[in-house]
């Protein structure tokens, strides 16, 4: 399993987006009680359920991981896990996937600066105030010590989308077969 994990549009989505249809790596589809944006589908983007569902869903204990983020619920579901997926998540979440101790488990920090990020939300609709928060909340977030060991660091910042899904693939490819080695 490819696990995904950086600041707000530092290139996550795109990323598992292109490891599906490049590689067959299908993304691990989350929860949220976001609202849907201009082209989402529920249960291909994220499964989008209201704020009860959700808490429900935490008290029937069906995650490995769940946040809040910017005022919405996220999470990823135990039945989502398994190899040859991607999950986009955050650094609890990474957290929690690496507390999984599991050796087909690879994880990926993308890493890109702020201004670039700031950019590319406005490219994608978001709000300005709404990306000005992110980068303030990714600011404390994503601080290095606020992240957990990761396997792999990729720069998203100098290299475009298909770059960085190869690149990520390619290590993930490498990094199973060496632990399998072991």
């Amino acid at each position: 399993m490819i696990v995904l994990a950086g600041a707000s549009a530092s290139g996550k989505t795109e990323v598992a987006k292109l490891l599906a249809k490049k590689y067959g790596i299908k993304k691990v589809i989350t929860t949220t009680t976001r609202k849907k944006r201009i082209g989402e589908e529920d249960g291909r983007d994220y499964f989008f359920v209201s704020v009860e569902e959700f808490r429900q869903m935490i008290d029937d204990g069906r995650f490995v991981e769940y946040t809040i983020y910017n005022g919405n619920f996220y999470g990823s579901t135990k039945d989502q896990i398994s190899s040859n997926r991607c999950v986009v998540i955050d650094p609890a979440g990474l957290k929690s996937y690496i507390a999984l101790n599991d050796s087909n488990i690879v994880t990926f920090f993308l890493d890109s600066k702020e201004e670039t990020r700031f950019e590319r939300m406005m490219l994608r609709g978001d709000r300005v105030e709404d990306a000005r928060n992110r980068i303030l909340h990714d600011r404390i977030a994503f601080q290095p010590e606020q992240i957990a060991t990761v396997d792999f660091h990729v720069n998203s910042q100098t290299q475009n989308v298909e770059q960085v899904t190869n690149e990520i693939y390619s290590k993930y490819m490498e990094e199973l077969k060496r632990r399998s080695l072991k």
